[in-house]
């Protein structure tokens, strides 16, 4: 099953590091994935401090470039760090996958 899922994410994301495919999910009018981020921790987009304290997660669903004839939605679950930087203005932020999401987007980079 690993296996599959790797080629899963291969073929979905080829050049985006970090995501893990979980799942995914084919109907006749569209295709759901279910994937997640993998990186260690997160910069903070304010002062660019490294978080890995987590602060929970939650569920995005960006739109993707179709397939075959179908949309695309991605299920992905991205996490809430805390700033390690008291200095900091901003408490928490959530983490953003290079080349996949951008903050407040409805859509994928790759969609844009």
């Amino acid at each position: 099953m690993d296996e599959v899922v790797l080629r899963l994410k291969e073929l979905l994301f080829p050049s985006i590091a970090d995501v893990a495919v979980l799942s995914v999910d084919v109907n006749i009018e569209m295709v759901r994935v279910d994937a997640r981020c993998t990186a260690d921790g997160a910069a903070c987009p304010a002062c660019g401090v490294r978080s890995n304290q987590v602060r929970g997660s939650y569920l995005r669903f960006p739109a993707d470039v179709p397939s075959g004839g179908r949309s695309v939605v991605l299920q992905l679950r991205v996490r809430r760090f805390a700033c390690g930087n008291s200095g900091c203005a901003r408490r928490t932020f959530v983490e953003q996958i290079p080349g996949l999401t951008r903050r407040h987007s409805q859509r994928t980079d790759r969609l844009r």
